[in-house]
Parts: structure tokens; sequence; C-alpha cells
């Protein structure tokens, strides 16, 4: 016959040993995962995933939605990088609701992890993306790319937002 506080204890123990096996150790998975970047308009606060990164040298693409922020006229902007990423250098490219058409690119000084020189009526369409592309670097040919749609009063974002611009 078991014991049974005696039998929740080792279901217990071999339950917190795998939940620490995927700790650190021998799991590289949260090491390799790659850095999201915050995107702040007004109150609002978006952690935003990329679309391609490229660590330990190499480049990776990956299946996220970017997301789409509502925003009034006049809100403020900011974006802030990782660490890493800001030492990289980085800028912020402008597109059209569809990600199609480049309107324009703003370089962030390298070691700037925030920019927050842009409110949602700088960009003349109501309905836009800004995407954080961080600088080519090492052997990398997909460098970090971070698409976050914008949506003002008034616009509609094209159809389809999985789409990555060049970095």
């Amino acid at each position: 016959m078991t014991n049974p506080p005696r039998a929740a204890g080792a279901l217990l123990a071999g339950a917190l040993t795998a939940v620490l096996a995927g700790c650190g150790g021998g799991s590289s998975s949260a090491a390799d995962a790659p850095p999201d970047v915050t995107v702040t308009a007004g109150p609002q606060e978006v952690a935003v995933s990329p679309t391609q990164y490229c660590g330990s040298g190499e480049g990776r693409r990956y299946d996220v939605r970017p997301p789409l922020v509502e925003v009034s006229p006049d809100t403020a902007i900011a974006l802030t990088v990782p660490d890493d990423v800001a030492a990289n250098g980085w800028s912020v490219q402008v597109f059209d609701g569809s990600l199609e058409e480049k309107l324009g690119e703003v370089d962030v000084d390298a070691g700037t992890t925030t920019f927050d020189g842009i409110n949602s009526s700088d960009v003349v369409p109501p309905a836009y993306y800004l995407v954080v592309v961080e600088d080519a670097h090492d052997d990398c040919l997909l460098t970090g790319s971070w698409p976050i749609g914008f949506l003002r009063a008034g616009g509609e974002i094209g159809t389809d937002p999985t789409a990555t611009p060049g970095g």
C-alpha cells in the first residue's frame, strides 16, 4: 500500500526536477530567444517580437504578426531597443500601411536605446508601419527587424503585415 503524502511528495519532486531541467544549465532556448523591442505610444506599452533576427552569428526568420497600435493624433511614440541592438546601431524605417512602400528612414545614434523623436501625426498616411531595423553586424545577412503597425483615426492597415522590409 502506498503512503499518499509520500507519493504526492515524490510526484512533486519529479515535477520540480522536470521544471528545473528546463531552466539554465543545458537548455539554451531562453538564451537563444530573440530580444523584443518596446513601443510606447501615449499610455500604451507593447512588446514587439522580431520578424527576423541574427543571434550567435545565425540569421533566422520568425513567423510573427506585427502588433497594431491604435493612436490618437499627436500621440508621442517611443521605441526602445535592447542594449546589444543599440550597440550595433539601428534605424527606424517608415512604411505605408501595406509594408510595401518605404516612406522614409531615421538613423538613430549608435548606443542610443530609446528613440522618442516621433509622434503619430508625423507620418502623412493615417495607417503606417514603423520598422526598427538593426544595423548589419558580424557575418549576419539578416539583421533584426521589428515592424509595428500604427492606425490613426480614419486609417486602414493593408492586408499583408507579415512582409519583412529589408534590413
